[in-house]
């Protein structure tokens, strides 16, 4: 599986390729060599990743597969419909799935979400608003909320009810 490392303003991305798919993004906790892209999509996705960082990209468009239960699946793919700067409750994220009491489960499942910023998990917070959960840190999670509202421009993230 070929494999990236792309240096992020909040630390090195770990990227993998698999089947012609990007399988994995990451954020690594430790330091780790930025090598060139060994691929053609693996050097789209660190360009579409720039583009992110910059606040000129809103929305992905490279190939992503990442494996996982159809409930996972389920999970992932309503992710995807959140709003640039945008933020939607795990509440919220299970009535739109029509899945009103399993909160838990689906928190869990963004939890293994492996696709970091592309599916964005970032945006599902605590009903209270508090930023609950996240696998790359808590840190990061707010990093990328405020900088999503400063690229559009607004002093916080919405809330979208």
């Amino acid at each position: 599986m070929p494999v990236a490392y792309y240096h992020s303003p909040i630390g090195i991305t770990q990227i993998t390729e698999e089947d012609g798919f990007i399988s994995s993004i990451k954020a690594l906790n430790e330091e780790h060599e930025v090598i060139p892209a060994p691929t053609p999509l693996l050097q789209t996705v660190i360009n579409q990743l720039d583009e992110y960082f910059k606040g000129e990209r809103k929305v992905f468009d490279f190939p992503i597969r990442q494996a996982g239960t159809s409930f996972q699946q389920q999970v992932w793919e309503q992710l995807l419909h959140i709003n640039y700067g945008s933020t939607i409750t795990y509440a919220q994220q299970s009535n739109q799935m029509n899945s009103p009491l399993a909160i838990r489960a689906i928190a869990a499942a963004n939890g293994k979400n492996r696709l970091w910023i592309v599916v964005p998990c970032h945006r599902v917070i605590g009903s209270d608003g508090s930023l609950t959960g996240y696998a790359g840190g808590l840190w990061r999670k707010q990093w990328l909320l405020e900088h999503e509202a400063r690229t559009l421009g607004v002093g916080q993230t919405r809330l979208d009810f």
